[in-house]
């Protein structure tokens, strides 16, 4: 699902209840992550649930550099924010990555003022991980 698509979804869905349910439901659509992947370099730190990123270097069609993550959580809603963090900055260039700002998307979508403190400071932990990545892959390719 894009970004976008999730988005639009949000928008239609005005109980913050039904958001929830929708976040569950993303984290279902996340493409699993194998087993061995479940270990402690893909662990991210800060979260209080289990969360797991792992980071793949590529090319898409054009050339360009990407880096795409795969993710996954032991908590519904958490691995719901891991697909909504993963559909914001999955496929695209390291540079494009560390200009992006999760926190303008949660705040847009209404997160920020629901999520509780433990989890705001869990997506902190997997944006920072995921821009680490980043910061790591375009040091590398100078």
């Amino acid at each position: 699902m894009t970004l976008d698509e999730i988005i639009e979804n949000f928008t239609y869905l005005e109980e913050w209840d039904d958001r929830y349910r929708y976040l569950i439901e993303l984290g279902r659509t996340l493409e699993p992550l194998d087993e061995a992947a479940h270990n402690d370099l893909n662990k991210v730190r800060g979260c209080a649930s289990q969360v797991w990123i792992e980071t793949s270097r590529g090319s898409d069609p054009s050339g360009q550099r990407v880096l795409t993550f795969k993710g996954d959580s032991d908590a519904h809603i958490v691995r719901g924010l891991v697909a909504l963090t993963l559909a914001l900055y999955s496929g695209h260039t390291p540079e494009a990555i560390l200009a992006t700002d999760a926190q303008e998307l949660f705040k847009s979508l209404g997160l920020s003022a629901h999520l509780t403190p433990q989890r705001s400071n869990g997506v902190r932990a997997m944006v920072e991980r995921i821009k680490t990545d980043a910061r790591s892959a375009s040091a590398n390719a100078a």
